[in-house]
C-alpha cells in the first residue's frame, strides 16, 4: 500500500479527485501542481495512514517511515536544501488535511527544521537575522503548544510582555535581539514544563509534528465539528509536508487568504485579506489588521495580477467558489491551498444560480450544492457579527442543544403566564423553563425565544418552536432554573426575571445581556433555485400548521397543503383572538375534570365554536389544498395546571375545589403516559371528544364550501394499532360527518385515515388499510416505540451513541434523521402492505423527519406521496425531494 504521494516541479503523484485519500489540502496541492500553478514542493501522507494509526494503538504502518524518508530525500534534491542542515537548511510546514473542509479544527506547524545551528544559517543566507529568529520563535511556540500540549496562552503572554518591555505594538517592530530573547524564554519554559530540552534533531521534530496532526483528528473540537456538520465515514486526516515559503522576509513579501467570490453575498468579486511581512497564521489569528486585496494590487501589482489569473483559472477548473491561501516571497507568488470555500446561506444560493447562468454548472449540480442547513439558516435572525469576540466570550452564560437556529434577545421570564403578561405590555421576552408542556404554548408563542434545561431536538419545546421558526435552546443542563424564585443560575452567575439574555440557536450558546441581531434577507436566487427544485421533484410537500398564521407562512414557503394540524395546540391559545384564549382553556379543563358524560358534553359544547372557527381559518388560507387534521393526541393530564396557585384559580372559575382537581389528576396519572390513555384511545374511551372534533371539522368545511372555498379535509386518528379499532373510529367519524352533511343538504368529499406510529400498525398495515383511506407515518412516536427511546430523555445519552470517539452506535440522532435500517424497514413494510390492500392509498409522513433532507430522500425512495414539514423547513423538503430525483438518476446511470 502506498502511504506517501509527492508533488513538485510541475508533477504530482496524486490528483484533485483523490480527496478521500489525500485530504482536501493534499488533493488541491497536487492538482494545482499538475495544472502549472506555482506551488512549493512537498508530499502528502494519506488518510489511510491516520486510519491505521488509530486502529493499531497509535502506531504507524511499518513502511511509513521508509516512504517518508524516500520522499523527504526527493524534496531535498529538488530544493537543493537539507532538513535541519547547518549550512543551507530546508524548512517545511506540517499541516492537516481532511477530505471535507474543517477550517481551524486541526493543527499546523510552520518553520519545522529550525534549531540553534540552522537558524544561524538561515540568518546568514538571507542576510536577515530578524526574519530568521522571527521564524524560529514561531516554530518553538507552535511545536510547544501543538505537539507537546503546553498552554498557548502562557506562550502568548510572554510575547505580549516582550512587546511591552520593548515599547512596541506590532510584531513587525520587534528586533532580532527581541526574537532571540523570546526564543530563550520559550525554551526555558519548555524545559521547566517537560524536564527536557527543546528538540534540536529535525527528524524528531518532523515525527512529533506528524503525530500531533494525526492526534488532532480526534481532538474534541474536531470531533464536535464533524458531528455538528454531519461529516461521517472519513478515514482520518492526511498530513502535508511542504517546503516553507516566507511572507515575513520584508516589505516585498506577504501572505493572504482570499475567496474567488464574496463568501457573504456570493457576489462575483475578488474577496480577501493580505498582510505585508507576515506568515499565514497572522491573517487567521487576527493579531494584525490586514489590508484588502485592492491594497495589494497597488503595492504588489505584478504578484496581484498573477493572483487574479490564478483565481480565474481555479474557479473554471473546479467550477465552484474557491478559498485560497497564498504567500508572496520577495515578489514571487506561491499558492499554498485551494479548497471549496465556506459560504453564507445567502451566498450559497447566489453562487449556485450565478454559476448555472454562467454555464459553469448544470441545474442538477446547482440543486445538489445546497444543503438543508443553508435553507434553514436563511430565514433566522443572527447575532450581529460586529460584536467583538472578546466581549461575546465574557457574556457566555451556558450552552445547550441548538434545537432551532437563529438568535433571540429578550428579558428572562420563568412562566408562560408571565411571558404573555409581559408581551402584552410590549416587552420582548425569553421564556426560560425547566421543560415545556402544552399549557405553556401561549407563553411560547409570544416569546422571542425559548430556553429549557432539559430535552432534546425533538422535545416539546423544540418541536413547537421549530414550527414557529422561533429560536430555541434545550438541554442546557448546567442551568439551575427556579421558577418560584424567578431566576436561573450557573456557576454562581444569576439571571433574574426581567434581565436581558440572548440566545444563539446556531450553536446553543446562552449569553447575558442584550446583543444586537440582524435578519438576513433571502436573495432573489433563493426563489430561482426553488423553482428549479419544484420542476425536478416528484414527491409532494405539505406543512405542519396549527393556525392560519402558520398556514400562511407555509404557503409563502411553497407548501402544497397541510399534512398535520395538531388540534390540541388550539385548546390553550386563540391565535387569531388572543383575548379569548382563557375561555377555551377553561372549556377543555372543564371537560377533563368532568366526571360524567353529560358534564363532558356540556364542556365540549363550549369548545365546539372555537374549534370550528380554527378550522374555518385554516380552510380559508388553504383554499383548494388538502388539510390533514389530527384529532386530540396527548394524555389529558397535560392540560391541567400543575402550579397550585393556578389550580386554585381554576377551581374558583369552574365551581369546584382544588382537592377535586388533585383527585382527578391522581385518577389520570399514568406510569408511562406516552404509552397510556392518549391518541385514538381517548376517542374510544370518550367518544364525545371525537364527536365534537369531527363536528367542528365538517361544519367548518361546509361553511367554507358555501362561501366558494374549495375544501379538502382529511380526518386523521392517531396511534391506531388494529383494524377493529380503526373500524370503530371510522364508523363514529362517518356517523357524525354524514349526519351533518345530510342535514346541510350538500356534497362534501373527505377522507378518514390514520397515523402509523406503532410497530404493530406497520406490521398489520394491510388490514388497517381495509378501513383507512390514507396513512401518515408519525415517525417521532414510531422511532420511540420501535427503538425503545424517549425523545425527551434520550438527549442525556444519545450523544454517547452518535459520538465516534465513544460508542458510535448510530450514524446520527434517530429523532433528527430517520433510522433507515430499523424504523425505515417498518415504514417500507407499512407502505407495501397498505398498498397491497388499497393500491391508491395516500401515504405521507408528518414527524419531524419530514423536514430533514436525508429522511425526505428516504420517503422518496419508498414511494410516499408527500412529506409534511414545519413551515420553515418546507423549502428544505422541496430541495431534498429534487435532490432525491437527481441522485436516483445518477445511480441508474452508474449501474
Amino acid at each position: 500500500m502506498k502511504y506517501v504521494y509527492f508533488f513538485g516541479a510541475g508533477k504530482a503523484d496524486g490528483k484533485g479527485d483523490m480527496k478521500e485519500l489525500l485530504g482536501g489540502k493534499g488533493a488541491g496541492l497536487a492538482e494545482m501542481t499538475r495544472i502549472g500553478l506555482p506551488v512549493p514542493a512537498g508530499f502528502t501522507i494519506t488518510s489511510e495512514a491516520c486510519d491505521y494509526y488509530f486502529k493499531h494503538n497509535k502506531k504507524y504502518p511499518s513502511e511509513l517511515r521508509r516512504e517518508v524518508a524516500k520522499n523527504l530525500e526527493h524534496l531535498e534534491k529538488l530544493t537543493k536544501k537539507k532538513l535541519g542542515d547547518a549550512q543551507d537548511p530546508l524548512l517545511v510546514s506540517v499541516r492537516s488535511g481532511s477530505a471535507k473542509s474543517m477550517p481551524g479544527m486541526m493543527e499546523t506547524i510552520l518553520n519545522l527544521g529550525l534549531n540553534q545551528k540552522s537558524v544561524e544559517a538561515l540568518a546568514k543566507n538571507t542576510n536577515n537575522e530578524r526574519f530568521a529568529y522571527d521564524a524560529y520563535r514561531r516554530f518553538v511556540q507552535m511545536y510547544s503548544s501543538v505537539v507537546i500540549g503546553l498552554p498557548k496562552e502562557d506562550l502568548e503572554a510572554r510575547l505580549r510582555q516582550l512587546k511591552k518591555d520593548l515599547g512596541v505594538k506590532d510584531d513587525t517592530e520587534v528586533t532580532a535581539e527581541g526574537w532571540r530573547r523570546l526564543v530563550r524564554e520559550y525554551k526555558a519554559y519548555f524545559k521547566e514544563k517537560t524536564k527536557r530540552d527543546f528538540p534540536e534533531d529535525a527528524q524528531e521534530q518532523l515525527w512529533g509534528a506528524i503525530g500531533a496532526v494525526f492526534e488532532s483528528w480526534m481532538a474534541e473540537k474536531a470531533v464536535t465539528y464533524r458531528r455538528v456538520e454531519k461529516i461521517t465515514g472519513l478515514l482520518g486526516t492526511a498530513v502535508n509536508v511542504v517546503q516553507m515559503v516566507f511572507g515575513n522576509t520584508g516589505e516585498d513579501s506577504g501572505t493572504g487568504v482570499c475567496f474567488t467570490r464574496d463568501p457573504s453575498t456570493g457576489e462575483k468579486t475578488f474577496y480577501g485579506d493580505f498582510l505585508l511581512n507576515a506568515q499565514g497564521e497572522d491573517v487567521v489569528a487576527g493579531i494584525r489588521t490586514p489590508m484588502h486585496l485592492n491594497e495589494m494590487a497597488k503595492r504588489m501589482p505584478k504578484a496581484y495580477k498573477q493572483l487574479e489569473g490564478v483565481r480565474q483559472k481555479l474557479e473554471r477548473h473546479y467550477r465552484d467558489m474557491q478559498d485560497l491561501e497564498f504567500t508572496v516571497e520577495r515578489g514571487k507568488l506561491y499558492m499554498l491551498q485551494t479548497r471549496t470555500g465556506k459560504r453564507s446561506p445567502a451566498a450559497a444560493f447566489q453562487i449556485a444560480v450565478d454559476m448555472t447562468e454562467e454555464g459553469l454548472i448544470k441545474v442538477a449540480e446547482a440543486l445538489q450544492r445546497i444543503k438543508g442547513e443553508d435553507v434553514e439558516r436563511l430565514f433566522y435572525p443572527i447575532l450581529d457579527p460586529k460584536m467583538p469576540r472578546t466581549e461575546l466570550a465574557s457574556r457566555k452564560l451556558a450552552t445547550g442543544i441548538n434545537a432551532v437556529p437563529g438568535a433571540a434577545v429578550g428579558k428572562a421570564v420563568f412562566t408562560a403566564r408571565e411571558a404573555e403578561a409581559w408581551a402584552t405590555k410590549g416587552e420582548r421576552v425569553i421564556l426560560v423553563r425547566r421543560e415545556t408542556s402544552p399549557e405553556d404554548v401561549g407563553g411560547m408563542f409570544v416569546a422571542q425565544g425559548i430556553l429549557t434545561a432539559t430535552g432534546g431536538k425533538t422535545s416539546h419545546a423544540a418541536v413547537v418552536a421549530r414550527g414557529w421558526g422561533k429560536c430555541c435552546i434545550v438541554g442546557a443542563e448546567s442551568l439551575d432554573i427556579n421558577a418560584e424564585k424567578k431566576q436561573a443560575s450557573v456557576n454562581g452567575r444569576v439571571v433574574r426575571e426581567g434581565e436581558w439574555i440572548t440566545l444563539d440557536g446556531s450553536d446553543g450558546t446562552v449569553y447575558t445581556g442584550e446583543i444586537g441581531l440582524i435578519r438576513p434577507e433571502p436573495p432573489k436566487a433563493f426563489a430561482t433555485l426553488m423553482k428549479w427544485a419544484d420542476k425536478v421533484r416528484r414527491i409532494g410537500v405539505r406543512a405542519n400548521a396549527d393556525t392560519p398564521h402558520d398556514a400562511r407562512v407555509a404557503l409563502e414557503l411553497g407548501a402544497e397543503g397541510i399534512g398535520l394540524c395538531r388540534t390540541e395546540h388550539m385548546f390553550f391559545k386563540d391565535f387569531e383572538n388572543p383575548e379569548r384564549s382563557e375561555e377555551r382553556q377553561q372549556a377543555i379543563q372543564e371537560m377533563i375534570l368532568a366526571d360524567t358524560t353529560e358534564a363532558r358534553k356540556k364542556a365540549l359544547a363550549k369548545l365546539l365554536p372555537f374549534q370550528r372557527g380554527d378550522f374555518i381559518g385554516l380552510f380559508e388560507v388553504m383554499d383548494g389544498k388538502p388539510v390533514v387534521i389530527r384529532l386530540i393526541d396527548p394524555p389529558l393530564h397535560e392540560f391541567i395546571p400543575k402550579d397550585p396557585r393556578k389550580q386554585e384559580e381554576l377551581a374558583k372559575k369552574i365551581g369546584t375545589t382544588r382537592e377535586s382537581i388533585l383527585r382527578r389528576m391522581e385518577q389520570l396519572k399514568e406510569s408511562n403516559p406516552m404509552l397510556g390513555l392518549r391518541g385514538c384511545r381517548l376517542a374510544i374511551v370518550y367518544p364525545e371528544i371525537l364527536e365534537m372534533q369531527v363536528r367542528a371539522i365538517i361544519e367548518a368545511a361546509i361553511d367554507c364550501q358555501k362561501k366558494g372555498i374549495k375544501v379538502i379535509p382529511e380526518i386523521m386518528h392517531p396511534l391506531t394499532m388494529d383494524k377493529k379499532e380503526m373500524k370503530i373510529l371510522d364508523d363514529a367519524t362517518r356517523r357524525v360527518a354524514e349526519g351533518i352533511i345530510s342535514e346541510a343538504k350538500v356534497k362534501l368529499h373527505y377522507l378518514v385515515g390514520t397515523m402509523i406510529e406503532l410497530p404493530r400498525a406497520a406490521l398489520l398495515a394491510d388490514e388497517i388499510a381495509e378501513v383507512a383511506e390514507f396513512f401518515s407515518f408519525g415517525t417521532n412516536d414510531l422511532t420511540q416505540t420501535t427503538m425503545g427511546l424517549s425523545r425527551d430523555d434520550a438527549g442525556r445519552f444519545l450523544p454517547e451513541y452518535v459520538d465516534e470517539r465513544k460508542s458510535g452506535i448510530f450514524r446520527a440522532d434517530p429523532f433528527q434523521s430517520i433510522d433507515v435500517p430499523g424504523v425505515g424497514m417498518l415504514v417500507r413494510m407499512g407502505i407495501e402492505r397498505g398498498r397491497k390492500t388499497r393500491p391508491k392509498l395516500e401515504v405521507g409522513i408528518c414527524g419531524e423527519h419530514g423536514g430533514e433532507a436525508e429522511s425526505v430522500k428516504f420517503c422518496h425512495r419508498v414511494g410516499m406521496d408527500y412529506v409534511s414539514a414545519t413551515p420553515f423547513c418546507v423549502p428544505i423538503a422541496r430541495l431534498a425531494a429534487a435532490q432525491a430525483v437527481i441522485e436516483e438518476g445518477q445511480k441508474k446511470s452508474a449501474s
